[in-house]
């Protein structure tokens, strides 16, 4: 099962990892008063479908605009105008195929001060059964792709399952970001939440990307995947009622 981007996130901000403020929305009226209640001057505008490529994917109806499903916009009133152009039209990225996916909720959260944008995933790896941390500083990319031209990039760190998530190993995942300072605190109480998360929860998968270190020197999931094993969801209370049934 998966679920979408804001509820993944709630999930997460269950267990401390950094998440920044939003809400979701089902129509332009609720988008804007998303918006008001969070910090300006930057609002980000998401339209929440179950694929990737959201933002530079495009919309099939003109009325939708030329941006994509992600947009950043500097106030209330754009907040409003974007989700009214995104609700209801149909998105094509490059997972939905060319048929799209009709957009029927948004995410409006508050934009935040960019400086670098990793990726960061956790998994049970197939072979072994393993929980693995997969990280790169290639962030925002298909992440695929990355490890079809450029391998080396991609950093992969085991967790032994007698131990769990160790400090060492997330300070590993940190420096093979490049992170420094304040950073790897930062990270790696992310990953400790992460992985709390992603054990409590029998999650399958967590994808953090872009992971976004800002200019104070936060560590952020900007955006969040999270698959879940249908046959382990009788025990998470909180999460079955997350599927969707059309969309």
């Amino acid at each position: 099962m998966n679920i979408h981007e804001y509820q993944g996130k709630q999930l997460l901000a269950k267990y401390g990892v950094a998440v920044l403020d939003g809400g979701v929305a089902y129509t332009p009226e609720e988008a804007e008063q998303v918006a008001k209640r969070l910090e300006g001057p930057v609002w980000v505008v998401k339209s929440q479908i179950h694929a990737g490529g959201r933002g530079k994917g495009s919309f099939k109806e003109s009325e939708a605009g030329e941006a994509g499903g992600v947009r950043v916009v500097k106030s209330v009133e754009d907040v409003r105008q974007n989700a009214d152009q995104m609700l209801g039209a149909t998105l094509v990225t490059h997972q939905t195929g060319d048929e799209g996916k009709e957009v029927k909720r948004i995410y409006v959260e508050s934009g935040c001060d960019i400086r670098r944008e990793l990726y960061l995933s956790m998994l049970i790896d197939r072979a072994t059964s393993v929980v693995t941390i997969m990280a790169s500083t290639e962030g925002g990319m298909d992440i695929e792709e990355v490890a079809a031209e450029t391998p080396e990039k991609i950093h992969m760190v085991t967790i032994d399952p007698v131990t769990g998530l160790m400090p060492y190993h997330a300070r590993k995942v940190a420096f093979a970001l490049g992170l420094e300072g304040k950073q790897v605190s930062a990270c790696v109480k992310f990953l400790v939440g992460m992985y709390k998360a992603f054990t409590d929860l029998d999650v399958s998968l967590v994808e953090i990307n872009p992971l976004v270190v800002t200019g104070d020197d936060q560590v952020i999931a900007f955006d969040a995947k999270m698959h879940f094993d249908d046959n382990a969801l009788y025990r998470q209370e909180g999460v079955e009622e997350m599927r969707d049934t059309d969309e």
